[in-house]
């Protein structure tokens, strides 16, 4: 059962999908806080009657902690999931290798082997 959900990973790239997937939800409120800094900018920039540009405009009025956290959230889920895909590939590293070579790497090293022979 373990080795077909393995298998089932494998060949559907879940986990490639899985962390892009991850990662794009993540992203999605930096690019809403960006978003609202411009809007902010844009809004405060708007021009007033008497030709005045900026007119009681202070930088408290940019919404740009707001930004800063969004972008540490993500650098953050980004290092989690970096660190899981890692751990991911380590103990699937040790599997394999500890699964011994597979029916073609066998067949290969013997087909190698008598073309060595016949050489000789």
């Amino acid at each position: 059962m373990l080795k077909e959900f393995r298998e089932f990973l494998d060949k559907f790239n879940v986990i490639p999908v899985a962390v892009g997937l991850v990662l794009a939800l993540a992203f999605a409120p930096v690019v809403e806080s960006v978003v609202n800094v411009i809007l902010s900018i844009i809004g405060k920039a708007g021009f007033v009657p008497d030709g005045d540009t900026f007119a009681g405009w202070t930088p408290s009025d940019i919404p740009i902690g707001a930004f800063i956290a969004a972008v540490i959230s993500f650098l953050l889920m980004a290092w989690v999931v970096f660190m899981i895909i890692k751990s991911l590939a380590r103990a699937g590293a040790k599997t394999d290798a500890a699964s011994g070579p597979s029916a073609e790497e066998v067949l290969l090293t013997e087909i190698r082997d008598l073309l060595r022979a016949e050489r000789q």
